[in-house]
């Protein structure tokens, strides 16, 4: 079972992944799923998310693609539906509708593209497809949000006598307003709207001769506006009606509720559904950001990144047109951790942190900025230890609240476990903490988990040289302009470029040479050489990089050339075949003249015929004849380019068994070599070390080495001679 602590997510700035995956989702269900997401407490489940997010980042090229899935939240709808006697509005069965309706629809297109969207489907398959609710809001609510007409009989019958009476307020009001102004009662505008009602606009003066009912009248005075007597009594029919209809509506609505009612759970799962589509589409929309896509996941226990980015990093360096540089990093069995060491702002901390964010990205089926080449296994636990950690709460320093994490890696290490600590040991005396990390290194060593630190002790860098499964590596640095490079390289450790870099700052050359005096000789020789080492490194890699660009540049000339060519070669044949056709055009048009030159001398009907029949005939047996050559032609072609195919893997089928004949008579050769015996004073290295100590003592099958910087005692069987002092011979 997958664990991951909110500690390890903090520090690995899984949260900011999530504000940004959110601003990508269209739904707010979708952006709340966003909000929640972490890695997926089994393999299985994190593989099948990955492989959902894959298949909808394909759809994109399907030539049918994943349709629409928004929808609004109906929270509100499905919290009435649970309170008894509740009745819903017509805006929320209209949302109730759409949901079923987009739901129904993405249902139906992965059941139908299934094999297309197999995990997709899967997905769909526990939700049920039902057109009921659909159906039953259709019945009663129409396109325009209204209630129809047909949703009852009685409804239709009370609409059908408001329109008979509005037609009778109509013609009456009518009536009055001609007979009035007939008379000269009435005022130039005649007629007005008083409380949803058409009045007359009588003059104040002949107020008395008008029947009816006052219900205003202008600022002025001037004008009062009157009900007509002959409407008056319609009127409060049509407020019965009105009242009738309302009321009608109301139960409409309220049966509505109670039949949609039994289905709160199937909205409830639509929502879900859709929400986890919305969050499927955010990450493949998130992806292109930095890039993402689905490496390949093994069983084995395996990380290999290749041009790996930080994904947060990434995208705010290209909002800011900066360069990001990608990383690659392998953790494997014999690579089982890995100590970065170099000078502080040199990418330790961020290449650390793009291991674990990539590995916690997989694990939340999430797409990750790594090329495709990159094979990557899942981990049970990722444990971190990054950034300073002083617990003002709990009222512990630094150093105490790292051995306290400590205490806990120490517990959960495994083999299914990936740890990374930044500045491995600090926080407390260099000597003595870098003694206890080197331990701690150790025992996460034995237990067999993967992990990678970045440290700046000598001791940890020393032990990666001389243990076969724990790998330096250095974060490379311009020693001439001391400015990072921002590229890890494996198997060689890295200088602090303490020194140098204070040197560079503007501290008096005098007291650097006071401060190298206060340091073991050892360790500046030691440190020394590895910065000679990234000297040598960064000459030769930009050698390497200036003959590389020398050659892509000749090989990109030499491609445009050959493209020029090519172009050059495919005109002259199309000019060739112009020709070829335009020639049998001539020849053709003066046989077909000639034929006319005939017709026109002995206006000969039945010879004109036979002759071009017979001209057609032997045209149409040339044609037959030149695309049996094309056919031969093509097929020859065919079978020219299989052989081709054929003799060079066959070649390099013969080629393979060579070498492998020559490896295995080298082996026999070489056989099992004798080592020379070791005297005093000899330099030797340990069988699966790199570095080369002084010979000091022999005593018991045991040897003390001298490395410099320190010594230790070793097995004689595990040194062998590097080189022999002159009077040894």
């Amino acid at each position: 079972m997958v664990k991951v602590s909110d500690k390890t997510l903090i520090d690995l700035e899984f949260p900011q992944v999530r504000i940004q995956l959110a601003s990508h989702c269209t739904t707010e269900k979708g952006r709340e799923k966003a909000m929640l997401l972490k890695p997926f407490k089994s393999f299985k489940r994190s593989l099948f998310a990955l492989e959902q997010t894959q298949e909808y980042k394909i759809s994109a090229w399907e030539e049918k693609p994943i349709p629409n899935h928004g929808f609004d939240s109906i929270d509100q709808e499905i919290n009435l539906l649970n309170i008894e006697n509740s009745t819903l509005e017509v805006i929320s069965f209209r949302r109730i509708k759409s949901l079923s309706e987009t739901a129904n629809h993405l249902i139906l297109h992965f059941r139908k593209y299934q094999e297309t969207y197999p995990r997709l489907y899967q997905t769909s398959q526990p939700v049920q497809l039902t057109t009921y609710l659909i159906e039953a809001i259709d019945q009663v609510i129409n396109r325009y949000g209204e209630v129809k007409d047909e949703a009852s009989p009685l409804l239709a019958n009370t609409r059908r006598s408001l329109q008979v009476v509005k037609s009778k307020i109509g013609s009456s009001f009518t009536s009055a307003l001609g007979r009035y102004n007939s008379f000269g009662y009435l005022d130039e505008i005649r007629e007005s709207i008083v409380e949803n009602m058409r009045v007359l606009a009588v003059k104040a003066m002949y107020r008395r001769k008008v029947k009816g009912k006052v219900l205003g009248q202008s600022k002025t005075g001037s004008i009062v506006y009157m009900q007509p007597e002959e409407t008056a009594h319609y009127n409060s029919e049509l407020s019965q009606l009105l009242y009738d209809e309302e009321e009608e509506i109301k139960r409409i609505l309220k049966q509505l509720t109670e039949n949609l009612r039994p289905y709160k759970e199937l909205l409830e799962d639509y929502q879900s559904f859709l929400s986890e589509i919305d969050l499927i589409a955010a990450k493949v929309n998130y992806a292109r950001s930095y890039n993402g896509l689905l490496p390949k996941i093994t069983k084995d226990r395996e990380v290999y990144l290749k041009d790996a980015y930080h994904p947060l990093l990434l995208i705010d360096n290209n909002k800011n047109k900066k360069k990001t540089y990608p990383q690659d990093i392998q953790l494997n069995k014999e690579n089982q951790i890995i100590v970065i060491s170099g000078p502080n702002a040199g990418g330790k901390s961020i290449t650390l942190k793009t291991v674990g964010l990539v590995q916690l990205m997989l694990q939340s089926g999430l797409l990750a900025p790594v090329h495709e080449f990159s094979r990557l296994c899942f981990f049970d636990e990722i444990l971190t230890d990054i950034g300073d950690n002083q617990s003002i709460e709990n009222h512990l320093s630094t150093y105490s609240y790292r051995l306290k994490n400590m205490r806990q890696f120490l517990k959960k290490c495994n083999d299914k476990t990936l740890f990374l600590i930044d500045e491995f040991g600090t926080g407390t005396d260099p000597e003595l903490g870098g003694a206890l990390a080197e331990t701690f290194l150790e025992v996460f060593y034995e237990k067999k988990a993967y992990g990678i630190i970045t440290t700046h002790y000598a001791n940890l860098k020393m032990m990666a040289n001389e243990t076969k499964e724990i790998v330096n590596a250095n974060m490379l640095f311009d020693s001439n302009s001391l400015e990072p490079i921002f590229k890890l390289k494996l198997g060689e450790a890295g200088s602090s470029f303490t020194f140098e870099v204070a040197q560079k700052n503007g501290i008096p050359y005098s007291l650097i040479n006071r401060s190298k005096k206060k340091v073991e000789r050892g360790k500046i020789r030691f440190d020394k050489s590895i910065a000679k080492l990234q000297m040598q490194r960064s000459k030769l890699a930009k050698t390497t990089s200036e003959f590389e660009n020398k050659k892509i540049a000749a090989q990109e000339e030499q491609e445009k050339l050959d493209e020029i060519n090519s172009k050059i070669q495919e005109k002259l044949v199309k000019y060739q075949e112009l020709y070829d056709s335009n020639q049998r055009m001539i020849s053709l048009g003066e046989k077909i003249n000639s034929l006319g030159e005939k017709y026109f001398n002995n206006k000969n009907k039945k010879q004109l015929i036979g002759e071009f029949i017979k001209l057609i005939e032997k045209e149409n047996s040339k044609r037959i004849k030149e695309s049996k050559r094309e056919q031969q032609k093509k097929k020859r072609e065919e079978h020219r380019v299989k052989q081709e195919l054929n003799k060079k893997v066959e070649k390099i089928r013969k080629k393979k068994q060579e070498e492998k004949a020559k490896e295995e008579e080298q082996k026999k050769k070489d056989g099992p070599k004798e080592r020379p015996p070791l005297y005093i004073e000899d330099e030797v290295r340990m069988l699966d070390g790199k570095a080369v100590g002084t010979l000091e003592q022999i005593e018991k099958g045991k040897a003390v080495v001298n490395y410099g910087a320190f010594t230790t005692k070793v097995a004689l069987d595990q040194l062998e001679l590097v080189k022999r002092p002159k009077k040894k011979k």
